[in-house]
């Protein structure tokens, strides 16, 4: 967890990978906005992202639910330093929940890219 981490980071709620429904997962893979923001993080180290830092062709209301959803899909954490909030991908523990399957949306979406 990130220092410095403020009030309104303490009422964030993470959902754990381990209780997510494959379906949510599915749910919040299936956005291609939300891939994007999957994409972007895996090359970062953890919790050097912010959320204002992606350029997404969506509101900021749009975004920030977005990141919501992929909060509770157990695909990412944030935590608050100022007013910045940071974003980590849950690369690991995804992972041991769905085998296979992250790693294979950041493929298909590499694959597209080129």
């Amino acid at each position: 967890m990130v220092e410095g981490t403020t009030r309104r980071g303490r009422s964030l709620v993470h959902a754990d990978p381990a209780a997510v429904p494959l379906q949510d997962a599915l749910d919040a893979l299936a956005d291609p906005v939300r891939r994007s923001i999957l994409r972007e993080l895996a090359g970062e180290p953890d919790f050097t992202r912010s959320c204002g830092t992606f350029d997404l062709p969506v509101s900021k209301a749009t975004a920030s639910h977005h990141f919501a959803v992929l909060r509770s899909a157990g695909l990412l954490e944030q935590v608050d330093k100022g007013p910045r909030r940071l974003n980590r991908l849950r690369r690991a523990e995804f992972e041991a929940r769905f085998p296979g399957l992250l790693a294979l949306v950041l493929a298909e979406e590499r694959a597209g890219d080129a």
